[in-house]
């Protein structure tokens, strides 16, 4: 494309044709306000706050859909455009609920911002507003229409980067909402509860369901022991809601955070995610030893799970059994762990801290309890976490650095890269390599599966077995690589798929915001993290050896298969589901049938 010369601000420009007048502004350092604006994703201009002036146009253009013009003049900060966007905000805010304080957004909302940033301090409209009761449906989610802003950016993030299309807008004029179809709940929507509408919310009116008050009451309960662990992305984001830069590698100050907190005992999800790559590695060499099933597909994800049962049941077959680490160290904390201490594994509380909102989801499915009990209670975002520090007064950035707690609190550098996309795939990749060949990898990084790039491929040779492998993140990616498989246009030997956007580290309960730089940053921390540890392979980790040795026995055992390994179910996106066996099949008829209202089981929470 020609480059284009125009003017901003009194500021000469050169930017590509094609690009819009909000996005030149912001190379020469100019910063346009808008709400609804997703770049990439959401370019509506509906919002109407980021308008300028044009010179020669009629009327105040939205900087976010027009293109630059050679020659174009653009004014960015003029009586009438501040009037406007003043204007603009103020009829927002005169339909929004005043709760700032109560808010789960307070303090990090972008319409109380640009309210501050115009300073707008009355609001002159008063008009009649519309009761909405919040849907509270899912364990996950929240959504409270009380505060939508009609921005339309969850809508988008959930078509387009997701490809779920559980939310959009209904109704028009002023009885329009944001929802799911024919007013139907979050449950009753196809919704897997990635959270990736949460992250992208600009106000409060999408947002986690909390269960930190249930845990502090654990916490305060004397005949619980309540224990807990952190997945692997937390270490690289728990920073950030306490000024440390994106990438900070916080994991020794969140380990003194959570003691401090008062739990029992300190744990590391990344010692289950260890155990995870050598059930599934195991899984991997046996498929190879009998000629498939392929692809063998990851499962850790709850969001990709969820979505995989909604869209492609017939695909079951080729997920893998295992579950995922949360739930893998849930059953062990009330199984291994109770033994070993002597502790009655009904008095056990597990706690996660997790970047994700869909593990809230995940611990409450019904097959989760192999323990006897629900394996994992409470699950809280990096964000709730960052919430419960803060009510404890502790000062995070003065932390000293402490460590996990042993042994299930020991992991290697395999299960710390479980957090970026492609950490699944790297990690079994370099167990199921040593463990094929019974030789060391000659190069352990596995560059080709790294990176932010939507689907990544890459061929590997195990000692003259070639593994074609495949890598893809955000479900709409995921979409893409499932229906080549099924179209037979590519085959792979086993594909990773993580429901959010750079996999963990940009997963829907992280810190706001999360944006590409913000991921990319998080991303590089995660290597740099595995790159700091003794041991970077998980059949190297020494207390997973000794779990088999004393406890577990083999790899897919039977007392391995029974604590850690699951089944998975069949789900229309309309609520209705039917358990199926892992090892089933699922006939054309049968997935007809079972789609009808009358059957299958609710799932509806």
């Amino acid at each position: 494309m020609a480059p284009i010369a125009l003017t901003i601000d009194g500021k000469r420009v050169t930017v590509e044709e094609g690009i819009s007048i909000l996005e030149a502004a912001k190379t020469v350092g100019i910063d346009i306000p808008s709400l609804c604006y997703l770049k990439d994703i959401n370019v509506i201009g509906s919002c109407r706050v980021c308008v300028v002036e044009v010179e020669g146009a009629k009327t105040l253009q939205a900087a976010c859909v027009t293109p630059v013009a050679p020659g174009m003049v653009v004014h960015t900060n003029t009586p009438k455009v501040r009037a406007s966007r003043r204007l603009t905000v103020e009829l927002i805010l005169s339909d929004h609920p005043y709760e700032c304080p109560t808010c789960p957004r307070n303090l990090n909302c972008e319409l109380q911002a640009l309210a501050e940033r115009m300073g707008i301090r009355r609001i002159r409209f008063e008009g009649q507003r519309q009761e909405y009761k919040p849907d509270v449906s899912t364990p996950a989610l929240v959504r409270d229409f009380n505060k939508c802003i009609l921005c339309r950016r969850c809508v988008s993030v959930c078509e387009k980067v997701q490809g779920v299309n559980a939310i959009g807008p209904y109704g028009r004029g002023l009885k329009t909402t944001i929802g799911p179809a024919w007013g139907e709940s979050m449950a009753e929507s196809p919704c897997v509860q990635c959270g990736q509408c949460v992250l992208v919310c600009p106000v409060g009116a999408l947002y986690e369901k909390d269960y930190t008050e249930e845990v502090w009451k654990a916490l305060s309960d004397p005949n619980k022991h309540v224990i807990v662990q952190t997945a692997p992305a937390t270490r690289v984001s728990i920073g950030e809601p306490f000024g440390l830069p994106p990438g900070s590698i916080s994991t020794g100050k969140m380990v003194a955070a959570l003691r401090r907190l008062g739990f029992a005992k300190v744990f590391d999800t990344d010692f289950a995610a260890d155990l995870t790559i050598v059930e599934e590695g195991s899984e991997l060499l046996d498929r190879l030893a009998k000629g498939g099933p392929f692809p063998l597909i990851t499962s850790c994800s709850p969001g990709w799970i969820r979505f995989m049962e909604q869209f492609y049941p017939e695909l079951s077959l080729n997920v893998s059994s295992c579950k995922s680490p949360q739930q893998m160290f849930g059953a062990l904390a009330k199984t291994y762990y109770a033994e070993k201490t002597g502790i009655d594994p009904a008095k056990i509380v597990m706690v996660s801290i997790m970047p994700c909102t869909a593990k809230k989801y995940e611990c409450q499915r019904p097959e989760m309890t192999s323990s006897g009990f629900q394996d994992v209670d409470y699950v809280l975002t990096v964000r709730e976490l960052a919430r419960m520090i803060k009510q404890a007064g502790i000062d995070f950035q003065e932390l000293p650095e402490e460590e996990y707690d042993a042994p299930l609190g020991i992991s290697t550098g395999a299960g710390v890269i479980f957090g970026a996309t492609g950490g699944v795939m790297e990690a079994a990749l370099r167990t199921a390599y040593e463990l094929h060949t019974g030789k060391p990898l000659p190069r352990i990084d596995f560059e080709a599966v790294r990176g932010l790039n939507g689907v990544k491929e890459a061929a590997v040779d195990l000692d003259g077995t070639q593994l074609k492998v495949a890598v893809a993140h955000g479900l709409g990616n995921a979409r893409v690589v499932l229906d080549r498989v099924k179209s037979g246009e590519v085959q792979y030997h086993f594909i990773e798929i993580m429901t959010c956007p750079g996999g963990c580290i940009g997963g829907g309960g992280q810190p706001i915001p999360t944006n590409t730089e913000i991921r990319q940053k998080r991303l590089e921390a995660i290597y740099e993290a595995d790159r700091r540890m003794p041991f970077r392979k998980s059949h190297e980790n020494p207390a997973v050896r000794e779990l088999y040795e004393t406890y577990l026995g083999k790899p897919l055992g039977p007392k391995s298969h029974h604590l850690l390994h699951t089944t998975y179910r069949w789900r229309s996106p309309f609520g209705s589901m039917v358990q199926k066996n892992h090892q089933g099949v699922w006939p054309l008829e049968e997935v007809a049938a079972a789609s009808s209202p009358d059957e299958g089981v609710d799932d509806r929470r």
